[in-house]
């Protein structure tokens, strides 16, 4: 579908879509070329030996782009599950908070994507306003919380809303815990409503009038919920939702190809009374699908009050300060020894186990631990090395998608980070 509609997609997107997904966006070019590599053997790949029994393993580069290669997607959401679950979530109960707009501001978000940043922003500053009104604590009271953008709905629409885990309580100044069970929705709700009308009015894109009637709503159009909530001793299910925060907008279960019209079908999360699966052009799917392609450098996570990136170094450098075996500043600057380095080669590897629950390092034909013994980038040397296995064995990596460009247009792509993607037995 990308191959085949993406340089025909690009040339209707004007006339056919401007109005409902917003305007073209340039960069988009590289994140479609760098998907369409991701993968292909022949853009590079890493080769991974065992040293008892010689097997050897290619292991393709991928395109690490956000929001749209699921492949990709699912390695960053599980690095990013073990890395709040290590490194920023305190042993304290956690909730996910769901946050969301009316429909009729979601079009603000489509044309200004730099207000998302304010949107999390916004998510923050109501949950840690209506925690510290419950213990009645003073300005030292800090929540934790982790909020991600997310923009995709059920079927790709465009429905910008904010997924958080936040802590069910605060730290003091002297870092003491407090806890808070519970917070009324209701007030979070109305809340947040008062504070994304109050910076889309301070952006101009509000009036008074509009302002007027978002408020005399009978139901306000947002919604806060906190419903889902975790243990500090449920390391798995924070690691589980933690991903779920991160998820790709879309859900290749869900999506299948009709071969006989051509259509793609994509089924809903549940079946509201309109039929379980939703029909679409391949063309108009596509042009959902790069609609909910993030910017360059636009972040679409944050870490605010206690695990925010300034307080965390904070506490990081007062332990290192207070620790009896604190290192002088030569013994820092000295190179990672053989053992550091190991550590880092099986980083990897240890996120491969997250995602599939395979050790990608254990040989399966002798069980012993296997070792990345070079990375090939070279493309005289891979379409050499890649020729030597076709002959020999008869098969190789698959070919690069078909893909057409203008010929005035001298595009050139890059195949991305080492990340391990697809395996090939040699």
């Amino acid at each position: 579908m990308v191959d085949r509609g993406y340089e025909k997609l690009k040339g209707i997107w004007e006339e056919r879509f401007e109005a409902f997904y917003g305007f073209w966006r340039g960069f988009v070019d590289d994140v479609v070329f760098a998907f369409q590599d991701c993968g292909d053997f022949q853009q590079g790949f890493a080769r991974v030996r065992c040293p008892e029994c010689r097997s050897e393993l290619l292991v393709a580069t991928s395109c690490k782009r956000r929001g749209f290669c699921a492949s990709c997607a699912a390695k960053r959401a599980a690095i990013f599950g073990a890395f709040l679950r290590e490194e920023v979530l305190e042993e304290v109960p956690h909730a996910m908070w769901t946050l969301t707009i009316p429909k009729i501001l979601r079009r603000y978000f489509l044309n200004h994507r730099q207000l998302l940043g304010k949107l999390a922003r916004a998510s923050f500053e109501t949950v840690q306003e209506l925690m510290a009104e419950a213990v009645g604590a003073d300005e030292s009271f800090r929540i934790g919380m982790v909020p991600v953008i997310q923009t995709s709905g059920d079927l790709l629409e465009w429905n910008p809303h904010v997924h958080a885990l936040a802590s069910r309580g605060g730290w003091l100044r002297d870092g003491s815990w407090v806890p808070v069970p519970y917070v009324d929705t209701k007030a979070a709700e109305l809340l947040f409503r008062s504070k994304v009308i109050g910076f889309l009015k301070a952006e101009g894109l509000l009036s008074e009038q509009r302002i007027e009637m978002l408020q005399s709503w009978h139901h306000s159009g947002f919604s806060a919920h906190n419903s889902v909530t975790v243990q500090p001793e449920d390391h798995d299910q924070i690691e589980r939702l933690a991903r779920y925060l991160l998820h790709p907008p879309v859900s290749l279960e869900r999506m299948r190809i009709d071969e006989s019209s051509g259509q793609v079908l994509y089924d809903r999360k549940r079946d509201r009374g309109l039929g379980k699966t939703q029909t679409f052009d391949p063309l108009d799917f596509l042009a959902r699908m790069l609609m909910h392609i993030p910017e360059p450098r636009l972040h679409t996570t944050f870490f605010y009050g206690w695990y925010s990136n300034a307080t965390r170094g904070r506490r990081r450098k007062l332990a290192e300060q207070d620790s009896p075996e604190t290192e002088d500043a030569s013994s820092q600057e000295d190179p990672p020894n053989a053992a550091e380095r190991r550590r880092l080669r099986r980083l990897w590897a240890n996120m491969l186990r997250r995602i599939y629950e395979v050790d990608p390092l254990i040989c399966v034909e002798c069980g012993s631990e296997m070792k990345i013994v070079s990375f090939i980038m070279d493309p005289p040397v891979i379409k050499k090395i890649l020729e030597h296995l076709a002959k020999k064995k008869g098969t190789r990596g698959r070919a690069p998608p078909r893909r057409v460009l203008p010929k005035s247009e001298d595009h050139q792509h890059s195949t991305g980070a080492r990340w391990p993607h697809e395996v090939s037995k040699r």
